[in-house]
C-alpha cells in the first residue's frame, strides 16, 4: 500500500490542496488505511471526475480506490453484477456488453468508478425513466469509521445516507448493481432544433415519455428571439433488427474511439464569448432540423468528451467551474430568468446542457427532484464569477430548487441547508456513525457537513 503526499484537484481543476494519497489494494489495507487517517481524517476517491472538492482533503488523507477494481460476480441470467468499489463504468461496459447487459444509469462520462457513482448518485439521460444509479444498487459493503464493514441493504438509513453522501458515511467498498438488458451496442437517435426556450420545454414536456434517454444542448449566448435555441437529442437502445446486415456480426462490440490528448499546457483565454460564441453557432446551424433513426454508437450518444483524454485541460491552467442546478415543474419562469441572467452575464459556456428529471431518489443528499436541471461549463477567472453564481444560487433556492454537490465548489453552507431539507437527519446519522468525524473533505468543511 503505497503513500505519498500530492496535490489534488477535482476535474475543473481549481482550489487544489495537499493530501497524503494513500492506494489500498485489499480491503484490509483499506481498513488499516482508516484508522491511520490521522487528525486530518479522509476522504474516499475514485477516478476524480467530481468536478469541485468533494474528493480532496486538505492535510489530510485521500483513499485512492481505484486498486480495488475486481468484478466479483455476474449473473448473466438475472442481470446483476457484484463488483468493487473501484471499476470504472467503461469496465463494466467492456465486460457486461458482450452479455447482452449496460450500466443502467451512466453520466457524461464513463470514467467513474461504482462507489463515485453511488457516493454522487450520478444521473444520466434517462432520470425521467430510470432514476438515479442508487436506484438500481440493490445492496452494498460498507467500511465505517469504526472499523466495520457492514452489509448495507435498500430502505435503510445507512443506505439512504450514502446514496448522495458523497463518500461521508465511509469506503464503499463493494456493491452489486441491476443492470439494463441490450440486444445491441449502437443508440437509435432522434435529433431536432428547437428555436428557443420555451419552443424546448414544450417538445421535452410533450414527447419526453417516448424516449429511454433524452438531452438537450442549449446556446447559452443566444440573444432576442433565439434566447435558449437547443438542438434535442433523444434515443434509445437500438434493436438487433434496425442494424444493417454488417452491424449484425458483431452487434454488441465496443470500441470507443479516441483521439489525441488535449496538451498538457494551454494558453489562457482560448475560451472567450466571441469563440464560444462562434462554436456555438455553428454547432446550432449544423445539426439537423429533424432526423429520425441515425444508428449512433453509445460512446459518440453517452461519453463524446471522452474521446478527447484531459479535455478539461481547454480550460487553461485557471480551470473551470461547472454549475447545475434542478427546479421543479412550476418553476419554468425561475428557469427563464436564470437562462436569461446567464445570457445578459455572457458566460462563454460551450456545454450547455438541459435534461428532465422524474421522480425523487431515496438518497438524503441525492440532487435530482423532479424538475429542470441545467449543467454549465464556465472558465473559472470570469470575472465576477463568485459573486454571480452567489445570485444564482439564491434565484435557485427561492425556487425550491437545489445544486448538485458534485459539481459544486463554491457554494455558501447557509444556502445549502434550504436546497437540502433532510441535511440535519444526515448530519445527525453521520455524528452517531462516525463521532471522531474520521471521514471528512475540503467539501464537507466548507458546507458543515
Amino acid at each position: 500500500m503505497s503513500a505519498d503526499t500530492v496535490s489534488v484537484t477535482g476535474w475543473g481543476r481549481t482550489a487544489p490542496t495537499a493530501a497524503r494519497l494513500i492506494r489500498p489494494r485489499t480491503y484490509e489495507e483499506a481498513a488499516a488505511a482508516v484508522r491511520d487517517c490521522g487528525a486530518r481524517g479522509g476522504i474516499p476517491r475514485g477516478l476524480g471526475r467530481a468536478y469541485g472538492d468533494a474528493a480532496q482533503n486538505a492535510g489530510g488523507t485521500v483513499l485512492d480506490m481505484t486498486g480495488l477494481d475486481r468484478i466479483h460476480a455476474i449473473d448473466a441470467d438475472g442481470g446483476t453484477v457484484l463488483c468493487d468499489a473501484g471499476v470504472s463504468l467503461h469496465r463494466l461496459m467492456e465486460v457486461l456488453l458482450p452479455l447482452g447487459w449496460f450500466v443502467p444509469v451512466t453520466p457524461g462520462t464513463r470514467q467513474v468508478t461504482v462507489g463515485g457513482a453511488i457516493g454522487a448518485d450520478i444521473h444520466g439521460k434517462n432520470h425521467h425513466v430510470s432514476g438515479s444509479f442508487t436506484r438500481h444498487v440493490l445492496s452494498l459493503e460498507l467500511l465505517t469509521a469504526d472499523g466495520e464493514i457492514r452489509t448495507v441493504g435498500r430502505d435503510t438509513p445507512l443506505f439512504d445516507a450514502t446514496a448522495g453522501g458523497m463518500g461521508l458515511t465511509g469506503v464503499i467498498l463493494t456493491a452489486t448493481v441491476q443492470l439494463q438488458p441490450v440486444q445491441t451496442s449502437l443508440m437509435s437517435v432522434d435529433t431536432e432544433r428547437a428555436t428557443d426556450l420555451d419552443d424546448l420545454m414544450a417538445r421535452l414536456t410533450a414527447t419526453d415519455h417516448l424516449y429511454r434517454y433524452s438531452v438537450a444542448w442549449i446556446d447559452l449566448l443566444a440573444r432576442g428571439t433565439a434566447t435558449g435555441r437547443a438542438v434535442l437529442t433523444r434515443g434509445d437502445h437500438a434493436p438487433l433488427d434496425k442494424l444493417p446486415a454488417r452491424a449484425r456480426r458483431a452487434p454488441l462490440s465496443f470500441r470507443p474511439a479516441q483521439l489525441p490528448p488535449a496538451p498538457a499546457f494551454l494558453p489562457e483565454g482560448l475560451l472567450t464569448r466571441t469563440t464560444v460564441g462562434l462554436f456555438n453557432e455553428l454547432w446550432y446551424r449544423k445539426a439537423p432540423r429533424a432526423r429520425t433513426g441515425q444508428l449512433q454508437k453509445l460512446s459518440t450518444f453517452f461519453h463524446p468528451l471522452d474521446g478527447v483524454p484531459h479535455w478539461n485541460r481547454v480550460y487553461g491552467r485557471g480551470g473551470f467551474v461547472q454549475y447545475q442546478f434542478v427546479v421543479g415543474y412550476g418553476q419554468e419562469d425561475a428557469l427563464r430568468r436564470i437562462v436569461r441572467r446567464i445570457r445578459e452575464h455572457r458566460c462563454p459556456s460551450f456545454l450547455g446542457v438541459l435534461k428532465r428529471f422524474g421522480d425523487a431518489d431515496p438518497g438524503w443528499l441525492s440532487f435530482p427532484v423532479p424538475g429542470w436541471t441545467l449543467a454549465l461549463d464556465i472558465p473559472a477567472g470570469l470575472p465576477g464569477l463568485g459573486a454571480f453564481l452567489d445570485e444564482l444560487d439564491e434565484e435557485v433556492a427561492a425556487a425550491g430548487g437545489r445544486v448538485y454537490l458534485a459539481k459544486d465548489s463554491r457554494l455558501r453552507p447557509e444556502v445549502l441547508t434550504s436546497m437540502y431539507p433532510r441535511l440535519d437527519e444526515f448530519r445527525a446519522l453521520r455524528a452517531q456513525l462516525d463521532p471522531r468525524g474520521v471521514f471528512v473533505s475540503d467539501l464537507s468543511r466548507r458546507l458543515t457537513l
